[in-house]
């Protein structure tokens, strides 16, 4: 009898234990899931901070100040409400002033105690038409922009402008700018622990569910000790699906083993479905961060130069804009052949070859147009440091269309001017470029300069020289000729051409050529190595003239010449003058190595009678 009432004691104490244990997890669980609940609700900050700010002025435009957008951390979203358009650009702002002082503006800062102020701003240097009225700037499309926005009457943008940059804000730049302003800041409130709370309180309930659920069972199965009762008679066991199948009474209720399975899972499965739906609620912010800090890797040190404080003239998004929108404009001009367009976005020798190719296609019917300005992604850039103007900077652009590089260089040469292309060639196979990372830029190297091996403003007239003179020419050494592909390509040429007038048994007629140094400015970006990248023009022309009085020049299959002389005969002859755009590579005077050409480009320019 001991025996089975120690047995009986232990049972109810191990029982006891599995309660207690269940409803300490209850418990437990419940006020870890309450307090991730409440971490994520009531407990929980504002997620973001507003600013509003109201203008009183009816300026045409609001600059509004980067150290407005920076008076709060964290990405800034700025909001913007007026009747119609709604236009927003940022960029630098010595940028942004610049271009502002052509017109009135209200400028929007913070004074010495952190409060917002509004002051307006006079236009210093107004522009004004033939009748002295004002001239409005229009406010999209300027390449000082890095970008813009526009909405129809809100303008929602986030933002995450550094201290150096400012907001330029305005409608048609005629209007009133918008008054209705505000700017909104994440407050950086994050409920770390509140996703692992929720996750540990379901967890708890569940194995509080588990040993309820064993301890239930446990119960039902205990029923204590037996007596041993008086000997029963031998019965025979009754069949009770018979028996009531004979009553009429069909039986339908599960075993109790059946019923036990079906309220576990219907005890179970309401607790996992709260679980899943209060972790389903929980962003990323309600999970600790346990990411490492990554490891920074070693670059390579570039030393600014001494004096370099200026900031690069354009941004690789910015170069990348601007470059799009010159060969959208010169895609369009080559279509309609319209010169005027082309000058918007081209000058020097490029808008020169263009003009040249617009009057030979107006005249000769299958006359081929020049090979379209590539826009695809930037795979050098090299902008000038330089805060004031004109700006320039190089880019070297993939060409789909002829398979190689394409190295362009680009010039703004006011606030309010677009970027012009100024020279573009095609870049040979083997050049290297040895610049600067595009947020640093390089100096512009003066015309003059006595640190090169030769000076920008005389490498055009010294490479023409070498083209007529070769190996005699007094600039020869200069140049890295085993490189030199386009004076390979201009003997040939020339001595193709001799040997042409020679076959057509002609005594009457002599030619001749000459280079010369183009009328176009040289464009030098300084190199790492203090070289430097030196754009010129030379201009190769060669003449056909009679070798007596009684001859006469006849143009014979040459509608080019033809169509730009506007004759096809003369007695005194004709000159046709062709435009070489180069790239080239000079060294320092201190440097062992010679000048090499990177890129270059060569269309006729222009054809005209030999005056006597």
């Amino acid at each position: 009898m001991s025996i089975v009432h120690s047995a009986a004691a232990e049972c109810r104490e191990v029982l006891l234990v599995r309660f207690v244990w269940a409803v300490v997890a209850f418990v437990l669980a419940t006020v870890m899931i309450g307090a991730g609940i409440a971490q994520r609700t009531i407990l929980q900050g504002p997620k973001i901070e507003s600013q509003s700010i109201r203008i009183d002025q009816d300026a045409p435009y609001l600059l509004v100040d980067g150290a407005v957008l920076n008076s709060h951390d964290g990405t800034q979203t700025f909001r913007a409400q007026a009747d119609g358009t709604v236009f927003a650009a940022y960029g630098r702002t010595d940028d942004l002033t610049t271009w502002l002082t052509r017109t009135d503006y209200t400028h929007v800062t913070l004074d010495d105690e952190g409060e917002i102020v509004t002051t307006p701003v006079a236009a210093a240097e107004p522009v004004v038409d033939d009748e002295g009225a004002a001239v409005a700037l229009t406010p999209s499309g300027s390449d000082l922009w890095l970008d813009e926005f526009q909405q129809e009457d809100v303008l929602i943008t986030a933002l995450q402008l550094p201290d150096e940059m400012s907001l330029l804000v305005a409608t048609d730049g005629v209007a009133a700018a918008p008054s209705k302003l505000s700017v909104t800041w994440p407050t950086g409130v994050t409920t770390p622990w509140a996703g692992p709370l929720i996750l540990g309180g379901g967890i708890l309930m569940a194995v509080g569910i588990v040993l309820y659920i064993l301890a239930v069972r446990h119960v039902r199965r205990s029923r204590g000790p037996r007596r041993k009762g008086l000997p029963m008679p031998e019965t025979q066991p009754i069949d009770l699906a018979v028996e009531k199948a004979d009553k009429g009474v069909i039986s339908a209720t599960p075993t109790r083993r059946q019923l036990a399975r079906g309220k576990r899972s219907l005890i179970a499965v309401p607790a996992a479905a709260v679980t899943v739906a209060l972790l389903s609620g929980c962003s990323a912010d309600a999970w600790p961060d346990f990411a490492s800090t990554p490891t920074p890797t070693s670059t390579d040190t570039i030393i600014v130069p001494a004096g370099q404080d200026d900031a690069p003239a354009v941004t690789e998004n910015q170069a990348q804009l601007i470059i799009a929108r010159v060969a959208e404009t010169v895609a369009q001009a080559d279509e309609d052949m319209d010169a005027d367009l082309a000058a918007q976005r081209l000058e020097g020798a490029a808008l020169a070859e263009r003009k040249t190719n617009y009057r030979l296609r107006e005249k000769i019917e299958d006359q081929a147009a020049l090979s379209a300005l590539p826009a695809s992604a930037i795979q050098v850039l090299l902008p000038e440091a330089y805060d004031g103007w004109p700006r320039t900077f190089f880019a070297v652009v993939s060409d789909s269309a002829t398979g190689g590089d394409t190295i362009m260089s680009f010039t703004q040469q006011d606030a309010w001017s677009p970027y012009r292309l100024s020279y573009v060639a095609g870049l040979v196979a083997d050049a290297t470029l040895n610049v600067a990372p595009a947020y640093l830029g390089a100096k512009k190297v003066q015309p003059d300069s006595p640190f090169l091996l030769l000076a920008p403003q005389t490498l055009a007239a010294a490479y023409a020289d070498v083209i007529d003179n070769g190996d005699e020419s007094e600039y020869a050494a200069y140049f890295d000729e085993t490189t030199d592909s386009l004076r390979a390509q201009v003997v040939d040429d020339r001595a193709k051409r001799l040997e042409e007038l020679n076959e057509t048994g002609s005594k009457t007629a002599k030619m001749s050529f000459a280079a010369a140094a183009g009328a176009q400015e040289p464009v030098s970006l300084a190199t790492l190595d203090s070289g430097a990248i030196v754009a010129v023009t030379v201009n190769e022309s060669e003449t056909v003239q009679p070798t007596n009085e009684d001859a006469v020049i006849k143009l014979t299959n040459n509608k080019d010449v033809e169509t730009l002389a506007g004759v096809s005969q003369s007695s005194t002859g004709f000159t046709t003058t062709f435009a070489d755009q180069i790239f080239f590579f000079v060294p320092a005077q201190s440097s062992s190595e010679r000048i090499q050409i990177l890129g270059y480009s060569s269309n006729i320019l222009d054809a005209k009678v030999v005056k006597k």
